[in-house]
């Protein structure tokens, strides 16, 4: 097997030579190396270096690029596990090039994590993180990271796959990044909560292909009813823009104010905020000195995750100008006009045409359809 050297962060290691081609769906590949996960694993590493614990696993290495990177960039106890020996052969080649303490093992990764607790445990699969949840809740002491790229499913694309893995309804609205990253988090604190344990989340957020979400475990049944009280639904309006909350894992039908139609439940999933400001300002300042490729793309993200107003949707503004067939004024503009109207409004990151506000939809419209 032909191996390249490749750099990452303050990383460098071996990965197999793929022909990207012959190997679709890229997992297919014997020993995968995801280029285009990058900002995902500079995230982590980030992430980890502003929170330290004390040991981190590494559930599917592949060829261990994401815990060889943090082993070496952060110093923090790595164990890194793939249930392929050869990409375990390929992981333990790689860690003895690189300083750090890693442990490298050879396991089902469910019966790895419902066997070991680790500080940190992060699944990082290729698809869908959903047969894996239950056992990385158990395993999980203070941490859980979880990557899903099976964003058709999650944000309504694929009903009926959204609903079997994740137990969830989801729709695909013009805020359907937000749809799927939520419906995943409320999956992962539904498992969670089985284990009288909660949830906070830390740094979550919704990238091309990906979302990925960085938790808090919180222990005591205390906080396992907090984060229930944080699951509920999305009623969406099918005839125009508009939306509610309403928290409960049961929720009745219902007719929009706005236009009469009937509304459609979204969920259940989380409700509420999915960033936490202080780990996203620590994350913020570690930035400059930790040499991330995506260092301009994380650079430009955290601040807007810092300032999103913790509304469960938002809304496209150029989508509802279409709508009331009216020329869109510049984003900051809307902003502006919706704050001195006394809403709270702030931009998203899951769209550039996106706005989170608490306005009724009649006050969002206006200043919309104001003068551009």
């Amino acid at each position: 097997m032909e191996r390249l050297p490749v750099t990452e962060g303050k990383t460098t290691f071996f990965a197999p030579v793929q022909d990207e081609g012959a190997a679709f769906p890229p997992g297919s590949a014997p020993i995968f190396y995801n280029r285009k996960m990058e900002a995902n694993r500079d995230g982590t590493v980030l992430f980890l270096a502003a929170v330290r614990p004390s040991d981190y696993l590494d559930a599917m290495g592949a060829t261990g690029v994401r815990g060889l990177r943090v082993a070496h960039e952060t110093g923090i106890a790595v164990t890194i596990n793939d249930i392929d020996p050869a990409a375990a052969a390929e992981i333990r080649a790689n860690a003895g090039q690189i300083e750090g303490a890693i442990e490298v093992t050879c396991s089902d990764a469910n019966a790895l994590m419902s066997t070991r607790r680790f500080d940190a445990v992060d699944l990082d699969p290729f698809g869908t993180p959903a047969p894996f949840v239950d056992a990385s809740c158990r395993s999980a002491k203070r941490f859980l990271f979880v990557t899903a790229t099976d964003t058709a499913p999650l944000c309504g694309a694929h009903l009926k796959a959204g609903m079997r893995r994740y137990f969830a309804r989801p729709m695909n609205t013009e805020y359907h990044g937000e749809v799927g990253l939520r419906i995943l988090l409320g999956f992962v604190a539904r498992e969670m909560i089985k284990y009288d344990r909660g949830i906070e989340p830390l740094f979550c957020f919704a990238h091309e292909h990906f979302v990925r979400l960085h938790l808090r475990t919180r222990p005591r049944v205390k906080n396992a009813d907090q984060a229930l009280d944080r699951i509920g639904y999305v009623m969406q309006c099918t005839g125009c823009f508009y939306r509610e909350e309403r928290a409960g894992l049961l929720s009745e039908s219902g007719v929009c104010p706005c236009c009469g139609t009937a509304l459609r439940p979204i969920g259940p999933l989380w409700l509420g905020a999915v960033n936490d400001p202080e780990t996203l300002l620590a994350m913020e300042a570690l930035l400059p000195e930790m040499a991330l490729g995506t260092a301009s793309y994380l650079g430009r993200l955290l601040p807007v995750l810092r300032d999103e107003l913790p509304t469960s949707t938002f809304y496209d503004y150029h989508r509802i100008a279409k709508a009331l067939r009216a020329s869109p004024p510049a984003i900051d503009i809307v902003l502006e006009r919706l704050r001195a109207d006394g809403y709270l409004a702030t931009r998203t990151h899951y769209e550039g045409t996106g706005i989170r506000t608490d306005a009724p939809l009649a006050t969002i419209e206006a200043a919309i359809s104001g003068p551009a």
